[in-house]
C-alpha cells in the first residue's frame, strides 16, 4: 500500500498539472501530501480493474473508476490544522453548527483553487466530494460513513459559481472530521482529531440527467461474504444489493434488492407477492439539476432530493430494472408494460440477463479481493444509456476491505432452546466467544413506541458516553433496525452513539419485518469491530427473555432504556457456518 504520492502508485495515478490537464486525465492529485487510504485503495486496483476486468465486458459495458482528482493532505495541513479552536471541539464547546461555520471561513491556498478552477473548466458533469482521511478503510477501523459526502450539480453557465460551490462542499467535507459523531467513533477507536487528516476525492457522479433529475440507474454495494446467506447459498457465495438512484438509499437507508450473486434468479425469501411489493424501494435520490435557491455550503444534503419511484418512471429509468405486481392474480410480471405497483426486482437483469452485471460483479470481488489480499466490500453505480446501442456505464466508487473471523464456535439447536437463555438466534451475524461482559443495556419493552425512535437515540447517546468514559463493553437490546436513517424502521443511531456495544439484539417492530440490511455503512462497521449482531423473530418472541431482564436490578434508567450490571458475566456466542446464536446467564 502507497503512503504517498511522491511513491508512485502507477500509471493509474498522475499528479495534476493546470498548464497540461485536458480532462482526459482519469485519476490524478493535487498536492504533496497523503492520497489517504481510500483514494489508495481505489488507485491499487484500478490498474487491475482496467486491465483485466473491463476487457472482457467490453463492448457491453464500459468498467472503469470515474475521473477524479484527489486533494491530499497537504492542503489540509496547511488550513485546518493551523484552526486550533476546531480542535477545542473535542471537550464538546463547539456544536456541529459553529464548526461548520468555522471551516466555510476558512481561505484555502491560491494555488489549489487556481487548480480547481482549471480542473472545473474542462469537468461539467456533476461532482461527488468526499473524503479518504489517513484513518479511513482500516480493516478494523474502516470510519464508513462517519464523514460527509456532498453531491453537487456543477451545472451553473458562471464558472465563479461553480467553484464557490465545489468550495463549500470541500470544507464541508473537512468540517464533519470535527463533528460530534466523528468525536464519538474517534473516542472509540482510541483515536484522537489530532492523529487524523483528510485528503479529498472530487469525482463525477454516474448517471444521467432527465428532468432536472440527475441519478445512476443501479447503485449497488456487494461483499464477498454473505453474513445472512438464503436458501442454498452459501456465506462464500457472497451478497450484493441494488437500488436505484444515489447508494444513500443503501448505505443509510438499508433499502435495496438483495441476493446472492451465485444464484442472481432467486427472490429473497416471502410469504406471498404482497410481502414483497410491501419490502421494495419506494423512493429514490437525486441530484436536483434544477435553479439555485438559498446556497447553503455547509450542508450536506444541499442538492440531494427524494422522490417517489412515480418520478422515475415518467422518466424512463424503471424499464429494464422494475417489475409490476398484478393484484388480480397475486403475481409479479417482469416489465412495467401492465398497470399495478412497481417492484424493483432487476428481473430483467438479473433474471433474463439484459446486461452482464452479475459477471461483472463477481469478477469484480475475486480480482479486487485478490488485489487486497482479503475479504472486500464494493460500492458501484451503473447509467443504463438510451438508446441502447449506447454502452452500460459501470463505475467502481469504493474498495475496502473487511473482517470475517475463521474461529471455529459451535452452538448447537439444543443451546437455543436451554434454560438459562437471555437471547437466542438463528440469524446472528459475526463468529465468536466473549465471557466477560456484565452490563446490558436495552429498550423496556413496555415503554417502546416508535415514534420515539429520536427521543430514545438521544436516551442512548448519554448513557453510552458515560460507559464508554469508563471503559465498561455491554449488550444492547432493542426494536427494529439499528442505525437506520428512517425513525419508522429502527432506532437512528450513528455507530458513535452505540460505540460500547460488544454486542447488538434487534427484535423487528410488531407486526414489521425486515431482512437485515448488510450493505449500509453502520453494517460495516459492526462487521469490522466484530460486533456480534443478534436478530430475533417477532415482537415479545420468548428467544428475548425479557422477564428476565425486568427482574434484574437497574443500575440506571431513564424514559425507554433501562441499564443493569449483572454479577455474573454472560456467556455470548455465534457460530458463523450456521448464523445460531445464544447469549446464556
Amino acid at each position: 500500500m502507497y503512503s504517498q504520492p511522491g511513491c508512485d502508485p502507477g500509471r493509474a495515478v498522475s499528479r495534476f498539472d493546470r498548464r497540461s490537464f485536458s480532462g482526459g486525465e482519469r485519476f490524478t492529485y493535487i498536492g504533496g501530501g497523503s492520497l489517504g487510504a481510500k483514494a489508495l485503495g481505489l488507485a491499487r486496483v484500478a490498474e487491475i480493474v482496467r486491465q483485466k476486468v473491463a476487457p472482457p465486458f467490453h463492448p457491453e459495458i464500459e468498467v472503469d473508476i470515474p475521473l477524479l482528482t484527489v486533494i491530499t493532505t497537504e492542503a489540509f495541513d496547511e488550513t485546518i490544522m493551523r484552526r486550533p479552536e476546531l480542535f477545542r471541539a473535542s471537550s464538546g464547546s463547539l456544536s456541529d453548527q459553529e464548526i461548520a461555520s468555522i471551516c466555510q471561513s476558512v481561505e484555502l491556498p491560491a494555488q489549489l483553487v487556481e487548480d480547481l478552477r482549471v480542473f472545473l473548466t474542462h469537468i461539467h458533469a456533476p461532482l461527488a466530494i468526499r473524503s479518504s482521511s489517513l484513518l479511513e478503510d482500516a480493516m478494523h477501523e474502516p470510519f464508513a460513513g462517519v464523514y460527509s459526502t456532498k453531491l453537487i450539480p456543477n451545472n451553473h453557465s458562471d464558472i465563479r459559481d461553480r467553484l464557490f460551490d465545489l468550495l463549500g462542499a470541500i470544507k464541508c467535507v473537512y468540517a464533519s472530521a470535527f463533528y460530534e459523531n466523528a468525536r464519538q467513533y474517534l473516542r472509540a477507536t482510541r483515536h484522537s482529531c489530532e492523529e487524523e487528516k483528510l485528503a479529498i476525492i472530487i469525482q463525477q457522479a454516474v448517471g444521467t440527467s432527465q428532468n432536472s433529475r440527475f441519478y445512476p440507474h443501479i447503485s449497488g454495494v456487494a461483499r464477498t461474504y454473505n453474513f445472512y446467506p438464503l436458501g442454498h447459498s452459501r456465506p462464500e457465495d457472497g451478497v450484493a444489493h441494488l437500488a436505484l438512484g444515489f447508494g444513500k438509499i443503501i448505505v443509510e437507508e438499508g433499502i435495496a434488492w438483495s441476493y446472492s450473486p451465485a444464484c442472481p434468479q432467486a427472490n429473497p425469501p416471502y410469504n406471498a407477492p404482497g410481502d414483497l411489493l410491501r419490502q421494495s424501494q419506494r423512493h429514490f435520490w437525486s441530484i436536483d439539476m434544477s435553479s439555485r435557491g438559498m446556497i447553503q455550503p455547509a450542508n450536506e444534503n444541499e442538492y440531494l432530493k427524494k422522490h417517489p419511484l412515480s418520478d422515475a418512471e415518467s422518466d424512463g429509468t424503471l424499464r429494464f430494472i422494475a417489475s409490476t405486481y398484478s393484484a388480480a392474480d397475486d403475481r409479479i410480471l417482469v416489465g412495467v408494460a401492465g398497470h399495478g405497483p412497481r417492484v424493483l426486482d432487476f428481473a430483467y437483469i438479473l433474471k433474463i440477463g439484459l446486461i452482464p452485471l452479475n459477471a461483472l460483479i463477481r469478477e469484480l470481488l475475486v480480482a479486487c479481493a485478490e488485489a487486497l489480499g482479503c475479504a472486500i466490500e464494493l460500492e458501484f453505480a451503473l447509467a443504463i444509456p438510451y438508446p441502447e446501442a449506447s454502452p452500460t456505464r459501470f463505475g467502481l466508487l469504493q474498495v475496502r476491505p473487511m473482517v470475517v473471523s475463521q474461529v471455529r464456535v459451535d452452538v448447537s439447536p439444543e443451546e437455543l432452546a436451554a434454560g438459562n437463555v437471555v437471547v437466542s438466534s438463528e440469524s446472528a451475524l459475526g463468529n465468536g466467544v466473549i465471557d466477560s461482559i456484565r452490563d446490558v443495556v436495552y429498550i423496556r419493552q413496555e415503554a417502546f413506541d416508535a415514534a420515539h425512535s429520536n427521543s430514545i437515540m438521544r436516551e442512548l447517546d448519554a448513557l453510552n458516553r458515560r460507559l464508554v468514559s469508563d471503559g465498561c463493553r455491554y449488550v444492547l437490546i432493542g426494536f427494529g433496525r439499528w442505525g437506520s436513517s428512517d425513525p419508522s424502521a429502527g432506532i437512528p443511531v450513528k455507530f458513535g452513539q452505540i460505540a460500547g456495544a460488544r454486542v447488538i439484539v434487534e427484535s423487528p417492530f410488531p407486526g414489521v419485518g425486515f431482512m437485515p440490511s448488510q450493505g449500509t455503512h453502520f453494517f460495516h462497521n459492526l462487521t469490522s469491530f466484530e460486533i456480534l449482531y443478534f436478530s430475533t423473530g417477532g415482537y415479545g418472541d420468548q428467544r428475548i427473555d425479557w422477564a428476565w431482564l425486568a427482574g434484574q436490578r437497574a443500575a440506571g434508567e431513564a424514559e425507554f432504556v433501562r441499564h443493569v450490571r449483572l454479577q455474573s458475566p454472560l456467556l455470548i456466542k455465534v457460530d458463523g457456518r450456521t448464523g445460531r446464536g445464544v447469549i446464556l446467564r
